[in-house]
């Protein structure tokens, strides 16, 4: 604990990058690794992680002369982080470079289960917790980059509109727009999805 209390913090660390001392950037990035790649696993595949993660940082790094030093470092990182996971998605998108196989059998079986359910234990088995996000991944890699990163901040993340408009750099208003068209075209993905044999599109 006194180790820590020795340490520049975070306002003090940014001016000394700002003013040529580039290796004092490396407190930060230990500092706040654990932070970035939690971010970016929650919203992208496994084998992207790491790569998206330094880009994080690097974007961070240059960024910094924009860093307003009263603010939280934290919170403006974290920005940084899930702007660079949607900027992910929306290549990805416009390149239609997502693997879209697709759904088994099992998958069918747990859609309908989800659909005809009355509570989530009878919706989400543990024979079928694996088949859930699968069905969703399938789903959500039919929307728009936009509508994919809303949807996950605030209805799998549970972030207030607020939050997610802070992250995003949106309007609240713009998030809260999004988000319902967005629930509703992944309602309409899934429910097509049941409509035809093996939930094939």
């Amino acid at each position: 604990m006194q180790n820590d209390t020795l340490k520049p913090g975070d306002a003090e660390v940014v001016r000394q990058v700002i003013a040529g001392n580039a290796n004092a950037f490396e407190l930060l990035l230990k500092k706040y690794n654990g932070l970035v790649l939690q971010i970016v696993k929650r919203h992208l595949p496994s084998q992207e992680v790491e790569e998206t993660a330094q880009d994080v940082f690097l974007r961070a790094y240059r960024s910094l002369p924009a860093f307003r030093q009263e603010g939280d470092f934290s919170h403006w990182l974290s920005a940084i982080a899930v702007r660079t996971c949607y900027d992910y998605w929306r290549r990805a998108y416009r390149a239609k470079e997502i693997l879209l196989s697709e759904l088994t059998d099992r998958h069918q079986q747990w859609l309908e289960n989800l659909i005809s359910a009355q509570s989530e234990e009878a919706a989400a088995p543990k024979g079928y917790r694996s088949e859930a996000g699968e069905v969703l991944d399938w789903a959500l890699a039919r929307l728009p980059a936009k509508d994919r990163i809303v949807l996950e901040l605030i209805y799998f993340e549970g972030l207030g509109v607020k939050e997610a408009a802070g992250l995003l750099g949106w309007s609240v208003a713009n998030v809260k727009v999004r988000s319902f068209r967005a629930r509703k075209k992944l309602e309409k993905t899934l429910n097509k999805m049941i409509a035809k044999p093996g939930g094939r599109p």
